[in-house]
């Protein structure tokens, strides 16, 4: 495997390699406070490509635009444009599968984009998806989710305030497309900082998610 940077004007990031033909493609995308080196992101698309997968590890929009800050509420949709985007420079490459999927506020633009437009990607992979702000409950950001088509996994701490496992269970439940969900033991939101790197199993999570739904 092999690591190349990627700036196409229009994304940017960096291309796991597998060897051999790709037998699919995956786009993950960063949280509010990262960007595309996050380590949880790099250990996904390094354990992707050993899968036989073409993996991007890219920039939203608004980390193109500064190297720190967090997005800005009134340019989420230029976010989302963003992920239309990297979707489409790996439709290029590879003619297999697509999936899509980010960590925390990546994930929830991404799943957002796909409610818009259904035929973005094959399935979804979501990480420490962002179920509503710490200790707001009440502010669930679950609007989007009956209209997700592809199937989708979750991977997500058992500490994450952003959520419980049991609130996004709860959640899963509005998807009407098959769903699966990763625990991570003793992981708050930064999956990058978890005891038990969870790459391994979550990977193996989507494909198998993928195999069974479209075989």
């Amino acid at each position: 495997m092999s690591v190349e940077p990627l700036d196409s004007g229009t994304v940017r990031g960096h291309l796991h390699l597998p060897a051999g033909g790709a037998r699919g493609a995956v786009a993950l995308t960063h949280g509010a406070g990262g960007d595309c080196d996050a380590r949880i992101l790099q250990l996904m698309c390094a354990r992707f490509s050993e899968s036989g997968f073409l993996a991007l590890r890219y920039d939203l929009p608004f980390r193109v635009r500064r190297p720190k800050g967090p997005p800005q509420a009134s340019r989420a949709g230029e976010d989302r444009e963003g992920v239309t985007l990297a979707a489409a420079a790996l439709r290029e490459r590879v003619s297999g599968p697509l999936l899509l999927g980010g960590v925390s506020y990546g994930g929830r633009q991404t799943s957002m984009r796909a409610a818009e437009e259904p035929g973005i990607a094959d399935a979804l992979v979501l990480l420490s998806y962002p179920l509503h702000p710490p200790g707001k409950p009440e502010k669930a950001r679950t609007e989007h989710l009956p209209e997700i088509t592809m199937p989708a996994v979750f991977v997500h701490g058992d500490r994450d305030p952003f959520g419980s496992l049991d609130e996004l269970r709860a959640a899963l439940d509005l998807v009407p497309a098959p769903t699966s969900l990763v625990e991570v033991p003793a992981a708050a939101h930064d999956l990058s900082r978890a005891k038990t790197d969870p790459s391994d199993a979550a990977v193996s999570a989507a494909l198998q998610l993928l195999e069974a739904t479209t075989s």
